[in-house]
C-alpha cells in the first residue's frame, strides 16, 4: 500500500518591520538597495508625517527586519509586502514614493496594485537595462568585503562630484573613514543583486496616476539617463532635476523636502503640471 504524502502549504512571509509616523492620508515608501527606512528616509520623515500618514517597511536584512537566508526575494514579492504594510497600518490607498531599487518595487506596486495608489514619486530611481549600472552594482556587493575599497567606490559613485569636491579635507577624511567603519547590511548582497537585474521599463505605459520623477543630475550610481526612462515612459510624468549625486538626502535635503511636500500636498490633488521645485520640466527628450 502506499500513501500519498501530503505537502504543508509554504508558510507565509513574515511581516516587516516598518515606522508608522503622522496622519492624514497614506503615504508609503520604498527604500534603497543597501539602506533602511532610516537610512535613506530617515531625515524627511518628520516633514512628510506632518502632511501624511508615513508607512515605511524596511526590506529583509535592512534596519528592523531580520534577514532571510535562501528566500529568493523578487519586485513582486517586495511590491505584495510593502502593500501588506500598508494594509496593517490601516491605509486603503496611498500616495508612493520610491528610491533608487525602491523607485522600481514603486512602479511594481503601482501595475501590481494599481487601485491602491493615488500618485508617484520616484527619487534617483532604476529603470533597468543599464549594463553600467550591473557591473556597479558587481562591484558594490564585491567591495563590502574590502572596507576601505567599499569607502572609496562609495564617495566616487554614490555622491556628487561637486559636493565631494567642496568638502573640507578633514570632513572628506571623516566621511571616508565613517563609510569604511560603518556595518554592512545583511540585505545588501540580494537587494543590489536585485536592483542590477530589475527592468520595469515595459510597464511604465500602464501607469495612470499623478507622477514626479526627481532626478539627481551628478548621480554616478544609477545615472541621470535612468531617471529619464522613468520619465520617458509614465504618461504625462513630469520630471525635476537636483544637483546632486545618488545621496540627495545627504547633499539637498532641504530643496529635496520641498519637492516632496510640495508634490505631495499641490501636485498630486491638480494633477502633475502643477510640481514646484528647481528644474522642474516636461519628460526628458530621449537621450
Amino acid at each position: 500500500m502506499t500513501t500519498t504524502p501530503v505537502l504543508a502549504p509554504a508558510p507565509a512571509a513574515a511581516p516587516l518591520a516598518r515606522t508608522v509616523r503622522g496622519s492624514g492620508p497614506g503615504l508609503l515608501l520604498a527604500h534603497g538597495a543597501g539602506g533602511s527606512v532610516h537610512d535613506n528616509w530617515g531625515p524627511l520623515l518628520d516633514d512628510l508625517a506632518a502632511h501624511r500618514t508615513v508607512v515605511a517597511p524596511d526590506y529583509p536584512g535592512s534596519g528592523d527586519s531580520p534577514d532571510e537566508p535562501g528566500v529568493p526575494h523578487s519586485l513582486d514579492e517586495l511590491a505584495d509586502r510593502l502593500v501588506a504594510a500598508a494594509d496593517a497600518a490601516g491605509l486603503a490607498d496611498f500616495d508612493l514614493a520610491g528610491y533608487s531599487l525602491g523607485a522600481a518595487v514603486a512602479v511594481r506596486i503601482a501595475t501590481r496594485h494599481p487601485g491602491r495608489v493615488r500618485s508617484l514619486l520616484l527619487l534617483a530611481g532604476v529603470a533597468g537595462g543599464s549594463q553600467r549600472f550591473r557591473l556597479l552594482a558587481d562591484q558594490a556587493v564585491a567591495l563590502t568585503a574590502h572596507p576601505a575599497l567599499w569607502a572609496d567606490h562609495s564617495l566616487a559613485t554614490a555622491f556628487g562630484r561637486t559636493w565631494v569636491d567642496a568638502l573640507p579635507a578633514e570632513r572628506f577624511a571623516g566621511l571616508r573613514a565613517a563609510l569604511a567603519a560603518a556595518p554592512v547590511p545583511a540585505g545588501f548582497r540580494w537587494q543590489f543583486e536585485l536592483a542590477a537585474r530589475a527592468d520595469v521599463r515595459a510597464e511604465l505605459a500602464r501607469i495612470a496616476v499623478p507622477t514626479l520623477v526627481v532626478s539627481t543630475t551628478e548621480d554616478g550610481l544609477v545615472t541621470p539617463e535612468q531617471h529619464r526612462a522613468l520619465a520617458r515612459g509614465i504618461p504625462g510624468a513630469r520630471l525635476a532635476e537636483l544637483p546632486a549625486g545618488h545621496l540627495p538626502m545627504v547633499e539637498r535635503l532641504p530643496e529635496l523636502r520641498d519637492l516632496m511636500v510640495g508634490f505631495l500636498t499641490g501636485a498630486a490633488a491638480s494633477g502633475p503640471a502643477d510640481v514646484p521645485g528647481p528644474a522642474a520640466s516636461g519628460p526628458a527628450a530621449a537621450s
